[in-house]
């Protein structure tokens, strides 16, 4: 029986993909100033590119932008702060978030395992408005291990008070979310996501809500065991 849901953050509450086009939009014409020698589009499309969908960290990114743009008066630290100070004005949810989190917290504990720093990663958790949904969220720097290490599943079915084979984790990313849920004992379901392709997990999903049938499906598993 299912006790416990958890979620990834980033591709799978929050539109990462979205959000990032919003905050770099904004940063461009916020920052016209120092940044202005770059057409618009060009600035955009070059953020994303060096982005990677969030597998760069910004220091990175912003030392090569600079670089190549020759960006002057305002340094990659100045940008990078920027983007620590502002992201979370340009959070975007997924659809359904709210609404699949409220019938969720009525059945099960909630729960959050997600990768990066922790008060960055934090400010976006409540940008969206869900903080208080969740029982237990964990943050790879706070924690001091981060996904796939199932170490960091378990730890989190341990603060929600459940056993790791009553929990089902919610993510994007093939490796670190549902194989790293697996392989700590629990059910590993994907959102899909179209970075990637022949994605093996317990579930697929394309909505949010489609958690709610899944959750379904496995208590009238269970009554029928019983």
């Amino acid at each position: 029986m299912i006790k416990a849901v958890l979620f990834d953050l980033d591709g799978t509450l929050l539109n990462r993909d979205a959000s990032v086009r919003k905050f770099i939009n904004a940063q461009y014409e916020r920052l016209i100033d120092y940044v202005g020698n770059v057409p618009h589009e060009t600035y955009v499309t070059r953020f994303i590119e060096l982005d990677c969908r969030g597998y760069v960290w910004k220091d990175k990114v912003y030392q090569q932008m600079v670089e190549e743009f020759d960006i002057k008066n305002f340094s990659w630290e100045d940008l990078l702060q920027d983007y620590v100070e502002e992201f979370k004005h340009n959070c975007v949810p997924f659809p359904n978030l709210i609404n699949t989190l409220d019938e969720l917290k009525k059945q099960v504990r909630l729960g959050m395992i997600t990768n990066g720093f922790g008060q960055f990663q934090l400010n976006n958790i409540k940008a969206l408005g869900i903080e208080h949904y969740f029982d237990a969220i964990l943050i790879s720097e706070w924690e001091g291990m981060k996904k796939p290490d199932p170490a960091i599943f378990k730890k989190a079915a341990n603060r929600l008070n459940v056993t790791h084979e009553e929990c089902m984790y919610v993510g994007d990313h093939p490796d670190n979310d549902v194989k790293g849920a697996q392989n700590s004992g629990m059910i590993g379901v994907w959102k899909r996501d179209t970075g990637w392709q022949n994605v093996v997990a317990d579930y697929i999903i394309d909505d949010l809500q489609d958690l709610i049938k899944i959750l379904k499906k496995k208590e009238n598993e269970y009554d029928v065991q019983v």
